[in-house]
């Protein structure tokens, strides 16, 4: 587990990811003068999750939402402190308006550091995303936002420790 100086607080990393029904595509196999045809739909359908990640110990807690806002961040922190308990920790994140807003509700457990502005490259959720994109959502058509979610959420449930911290391990932390 790694510690901030002498307070004994585990380092998360918080960021959040929009996943929809339009489809993202990339590279893929096709034979060589054949035309390769890939399906495609037109839909504006989002959810979003919310995922704080402690790559240390590989612990971590989601929530997949409708949008992103003040009251779903406050829904986030809120279920984040019962994940976390009596445990004091470090949630670290980027600068978003929900995110910096006068009215969230923070528990005394959470102490919030904000990242430098233009740094994504700096939090390891980002990694995170981009594997769950690869794996899940990348040159595939859903036939609702429910499959898509119900995919993403037994992706994560199928996440072990073990690979979270190999996902999102960065020499830095």
């Amino acid at each position: 587990m790694r510690e901030i100086g002498d307070k004994g607080k585990i380092i998360y990393f918080f960021d959040e990811a929009r996943f929809g029904l339009q489809p993202t595509f990339t590279r893929l196999w096709a034979l060589r003068g054949k035309p390769c045809v890939v399906e495609y739909q037109q839909s504006y359908q989002w959810c979003y999750v919310y995922s704080a990640i402690a790559p240390a110990n590989g612990d971590s807690f989601s929530l997949i939402l409708p949008e992103v806002n003040t009251e779903m961040m406050n829904l986030f922190l809120t279920h984040l402190h019962k994940h976390i308990g009596e445990r004091k920790i470090v949630l670290v994140m980027d600068r978003a308006g929900w995110h910096c807003s006068k009215k969230l509700k923070i528990a005394p457990q959470i102490e919030l550091i904000y990242m430098p502005p233009y740094s994504p490259e700096l939090n390891p959720v980002e990694r995170l995303w981009k594997w769950i994109r690869s794996e899940v959502t990348h040159n595939r058509i859903f036939s609702s936002l429910d499959s898509l979610i119900n995919d993403l959420a037994e992706t994560w449930k199928a996440l072990t420790v073990p690979k979270i911290k190999r996902l999102c391990h960065c020499e830095y932390i």
